[in-house]
């Protein structure tokens, strides 16, 4: 149990009716989870507005009720706060109720369009292997320390990320790697956190179902590091032009990392290949398992963050040669018959776009490329046309089909798709609408030396249709479908 008017602390509130000085015992944004003796947090979303269910929290036993606009009809039992957002109220008394854990503990946020997973990820990795207690938020998965919890978004709620954050400070955990994403800085649920450090990794095509245009997209990725502390370190990718934009009023000390241009952190690829690549990080040359450019930025961003929270240079070089890939990112696996498969969460243009250069960088030219791709459903349909062109330009045979359609018609995406496929690249595309006979297709075409992409849900272990979720893994389908042909 907490006092309310304990949790209520740095909330700004406009008015009250009825007592703070009492016990609650949880917060609560889901009427439906509402108990006795809990706090009601009533928050405007996208599609359902909390308001409405006060009465229903009400009779479930709330005894305060947060919210944006006080009810005419009260009752005298219940203690009402009118706040002027909810969002931030709620991250705030989330952060008070679990005793603010960020500030017990080095939280460092990764923000951008692509590599938040992967620096994230191998942040944590790579602290493991210097001999720390770490923690992840991650689009993947949830560790705190050894313990694994299932992700359900790339940032939780805020109630759920300060209660990790807690179980971490309880572990007796130093650093925690967290991805920021744009729905999470925009509904607030990084509110009420201390961040030792921010990295921002690059800026590209996405989410625009959400943010009506590319710059409100920007502008809010621009408001987390307009927030960090003056304590923190605002780490940002200076070859990206957004990355200057992410500077311009943090209190954060300011630093770059670049592989074209002049960076604080400076890397240079000097061999790539597909068991991995040979680069230089700030002069000194280190061999890594992570293969492609787009990799040696977020190896760059990893080097970047570990120095700027104290670890030692050569120590950082040697383990970033031992880390291993990420699930479901660039994963290969190759067949008894020498084709080559690779599985990728690429699910924006810039990321397929990125993969498929890596492909082509390190392709001989003998090989044939097949990707297949598909493009999720009530998400941003204007990448639709542009990922079907970068497919059919960067390979030699494209296959659409379908991801995770939700409430969509998978028809109607692959439709949308084909539109972005110019004349001279169209004899090079298939549609077939299932993703399973899609990758049975690929990896029958592929011959010896080939390479089969297989892009756009790399973890994700399902497919949704119409809200319900079937068991889909891409690289079990192609695990199997190698088997099969090998029985043939």
């Amino acid at each position: 149990m907490k006092n309310l008017k304990d949790i209520l602390y740095k909330v700004s509130v406009s008015e009250v009716y009825g007592n703070t000085d009492v016990a609650v015992n949880a917060i609560q944004f889901d009427s439906r989870q509402v108990q006795d003796n809990d706090v009601f947090v009533a928050q405007k979303g996208v599609t359902v507005d909390g308001h409405q269910y006060i009465e229903k929290a009400i009779n479930l036993g709330a005894k305060a009720i947060i919210c944006e606009e006080i009810p005419e009809r009260r009752s005298e039992q219940v203690t009402y706060i009118k706040v002027e957002d909810s969002n931030v109220a709620l991250a705030i008394i989330a952060a008070n109720y679990y005793n603010n854990p960020s500030k017990s503990l080095q939280l460092v946020g990764v923000t951008g369009t692509n590599g938040k997973t992967t620096i994230a990820s191998l942040l944590y990795q790579l602290f493991k292997k210097a001999g720390y207690k770490v923690g992840l938020l991650s689009t993947v998965t949830i560790m705190v320390d050894e313990n694994e919890y299932k992700a359900t978004h790339t940032t939780p709620n805020s109630v759920a990320i300060n209660n990790y954050l807690s179980m971490m400070v309880e572990e007796g955990v130093e650093y925690c790697f967290m991805e920021v994403s744009s729905h999470g800085i925009h509904q607030k649920r990084t509110e009420g956190l201390e961040f030792a450090g921010g990295v921002f990794t690059n800026l590209s095509h996405d989410h625009l179902d959400y943010h009506e245009t590319f710059a409100e997209y920007r502008d809010v990725k621009k408001s987390f590091f307009d927030s960090l502390p003056k304590s923190a370190f605002a780490l940002v990718n200076i070859d990206d032009k957004n990355g200057q934009v992410m500077l311009q009023n943090t209190k954060a000390t300011k630093q770059t990392y670049a592989l074209k241009t002049i960076g604080d952190f400076k890397a240079k690829v000097l061999e790539k290949r597909f068991s991995g690549t040979l680069l230089t990080i700030n002069g000194i040359e280190v061999w890594t398992k992570l293969i492609g450019e787009f990799n040696a930025y977020n190896l760059l961003a990893i080097y970047g963050v570990a120095e700027l929270l104290g670890l030692e240079k050569l120590e950082i070089l040697r383990i970033v040669s031992e880390l291993e890939s990420v699930s479901g990112r660039f994963q290969y696996t190759i067949s008894d018959s020498g084709v080559t498969a690779i599985v990728d969460y690429a699910h924006t243009p810039d990321a397929l776009k990125n993969v498929l250069q890596t492909i082509n960088d390190i392709r001989t030219g003998n090989e044939t490329v097949i990707t297949v791709v598909g493009c999720g459903g009530d998400r941003d349909a204007t990448k639709r046309p542009k990922m079907a062109l970068i497919a059919s330009q960067l390979s030699n045979q494209a296959i659409f089909t379908s991801d995770n359609p939700r409430t969509e018609d998978p028809q109607l995406i692959i439709d949308q798709m084909e539109e972005g496929v110019s004349a001279e690249n169209y004899k090079k595309t298939l549609s077939i609408l299932d993703r399973r006979q899609a990758i049975k297709t690929a990896c029958k075409l592929a011959k010896s030396g080939d390479i089969v992409l297989i892009a756009g849900k790399g973890h994700e272990t399902y497919q949704e249709v119409n809200g319900v979720r079937h068991h889909f893994d891409d690289l079990e389908e192609v695990t199997n479908c190698f088997n099969q042909l090998k029985k043939h």
